[in-house]
């Protein structure tokens, strides 16, 4: 009876690798074969390390027991190769890189510039840690390093390495120091229509490698897009695919309720099933707003804000629309079509004459009024998102509620009801008594008018809206001075403040926000009692063991009772 095998073999009396059967034995060397199983790897990040197809030499055995023992050799050999094949387990992501200084800072993550040592290339490494992470957390932290292997686009930041150690998992991006697109866009000296073209072009460049890759990233907004350096011309970058998820083709299904409120599509805020046309929804949006600074679908109650976004109710308001081309309108209404259905696709919008022609079709005068918006736009989403994305800084990636925030920044992603994982009950409950009593404190030193305690809790780079602001951001403590100085303890005989319904949220170990209301009694010059209520958020900082207040927003005051002018009283 003959028994086929096919095998690679080579004739030669070489050595063969240590700890393998090297065919010297009876039959083998009789037969004077030596067996060698060729294995190939592959520079793929997402293909495994696999044996090569035998080729297509046959060797015809003349009896059983010799059959037997080629297997056993055979077998040997393929447990050499897998070792071979498999990659030098790296064990610490210090033996290959070098990390360096702090580039940014997130509720679970941080993320440092870092050198790796046989190149010298400098990259950014998201350093997460794992210690609490739950089961979906590592799926959710594993799917996103998936989706980021999967997309090599000179418009998305690359993921170039996964690292898992005990305690921190590593993923090394491409290191862009450009900062944000809008950022980068209010400091030009000229910014016309055709610019916002071209930015939009390399957005849904971006995004349509996404979708051919079958990727939807969910979270398009104008924090995710990215410069690649500070050089004049840099290529905008697409970043964070922590909501990302993988579809197959044009499937569409309800994946849950994930995204930023302004940039929500209308499917997803209905709960429909949904799929790569939320993606371009987000970009409507965002190219509306390269083009006159504010956005087409704003309002404080966010009931009012989705009603908005399901009924696709937007304008082209004048003046600041009129000088814009009919052709970049066209293409906004295509992408902000409420029917994902009739919605344009990337790759039809890289298409649309203003984007493909924008030579001929956009127009190149500057537009100074959309920079003027942008600013503001961008001073309002930063608050929001210093304020209300602390709603997320104390829950873990699990989801078992959904959270739903107010704003520009203000990410909707899965999160737990709970507070962080990682401290204890009583931990946590003395460490909110102690940012109430600090919040208290700071008061107290406001009412007072002592301004020597007030800059001791006060951050001296202190952010804040407040009426008196007239809704700008003011940063520092000069401008809080002038009412310390000459408002401040002067206009009353008496102050009692009283803190309504403080809510606290721990951002980690050192950081927090506290949102409560404000009732301040107080007694006039002529002896008349006031009572005036404001709703204030704090967001607090601790440095070297000591809490500061690092931003604050405060509504305008409301007069419970007494006098008409809120100019007793200020309310630093």
């Amino acid at each position: 009876m003959f028994y086929f095998k096919y095998f690679q073999f080579l004739r030669t009396w070489q050595s063969p690798l240590p700890g393998i059967h090297n065919g010297n034995c009876g039959d083998c060397v009789s037969k004077r074969w030596w067996l060698r199983l060729s294995t190939t790897t592959t520079s793929s990040d997402d293909q495994p390390y696999r044996p090569n197809r035998l080729r297509h030499s046959v060797l015809v055995a003349s009896n059983l027991d010799w059959f037997v023992h080629f297997l056993t050799v055979e077998i040997d050999f393929l447990k050499c190769a897998i070792a071979m094949a498999a990659p030098a387990a790296c064990t610490r992501f210090s033996d290959n890189y070098e990390i360096k200084e702090e580039l940014g800072r997130g509720a679970f993550s941080i993320v440092k510039r870092c050198v790796q040592k046989s190149t010298g290339n400098e990259f950014a490494a998201k350093i997460i840690n794992t210690k609490k992470l739950t089961a979906r957390d590592f799926q959710k932290l594993e799917r996103e390093a998936r989706i980021c292997r999967k997309l090599h686009h000179p418009n998305i930041v690359r993921l170039h390495d996964s690292i898992q150690e005990e305690n921190y998992h590593y993923l090394v991006f491409d290191l862009v120091t450009g900062g944000e697109l809008f950022e980068d866009i209010v400091a030009r000296e000229f910014y016309s229509e055709a610019d916002a073209s071209h930015c939009i072009q390399q957005i849904l460049e971006s995004v349509n490698h996404c979708h051919q890759n079958g990727v939807v990233h969910r979270d398009l907004k104008p924090e995710n897009l990215l410069l690649a350096s500070k050089a004049k011309g840099a290529a905008v970058k697409l970043a964070d695919f922590g909501l990302a998820i993988e579809v197959q083709g044009d499937h569409q299904a309800w994946f849950g309720f994930a995204g930023t409120p302004g940039y929500l599509s209308p499917e997803v805020l209905k709960k429909e099933p949904y799929g790569k046309p939320v993606d371009i929804w987000a970009c409507g949006v965002i190219l509306y707003i390269l083009l006159v600074g504010y956005p087409p679908f704003w309002d404080e109650d966010q009931h009012r804000l989705y009603s908005q976004i399901k009924a696709g109710a937007y304008d082209y308001p004048s003046p600041e629309w009129d000088t814009v081309t009919p052709e970049a309108k066209n293409l906004i209404n295509q992408m902000l079509t409420v029917n994902p259905h009739k919605r344009i696709t990337a790759a039809e919008a890289l298409k649309h004459p203003w984007i493909c022609q924008r030579e001929r079709v956009a127009s190149v005068v500057h537009r100074q009024e959309t920079v003027d918006c942008l600013k503001k736009f961008n001073a309002r989403r930063k608050l929001k998102g210093a304020i209300l994305t602390t709603m997320l800084a104390t829950r873990n990636f699990s989801s078992k509620s959904m959270i739903t925030k107010k704003g520009e920044g203000s990410p909707v992603k899965d999160s737990t009801d709970s507070s962080n994982a990682t401290m204890e009950d009583d931990d946590v409950k003395a460490r909110r008594q102690e940012i109430i009593k600090i919040t208290e404190q700071l008061i107290e030193a406001i009412n007072s008018g002592d301004f020597d305690a007030y800059t001791k809790i006060g951050d001296p780079h202190l952010t804040a809206f407040e009426p008196e602001a007239l809704g700008n951001l003011v940063e520092g403590i000069d401008f809080h001075k002038f009412y310390f100085e000459n408002v401040l303890g002067k206009n009353c005989k008496a102050i009692n403040t009283t803190i309504l319904n403080p809510h606290v949220h721990l951002l980690g170990e050192d950081a927090a926000c506290i949102a409560y209301v404000r009732l301040t009694q107080y007694i006039d010059k002529q002896g008349h009692a006031h009572t005036h209520q404001s709703e204030e958020t704090r967001v607090w900082h601790k440095r070297d063991n000591k809490w500061q207040n690092v931003h604050f927003h405060r509504s305008a005051s409301g007069k419970v009772s007494g006098a008409t002018t809120f100019d007793f009283i200020p309310q630093k």
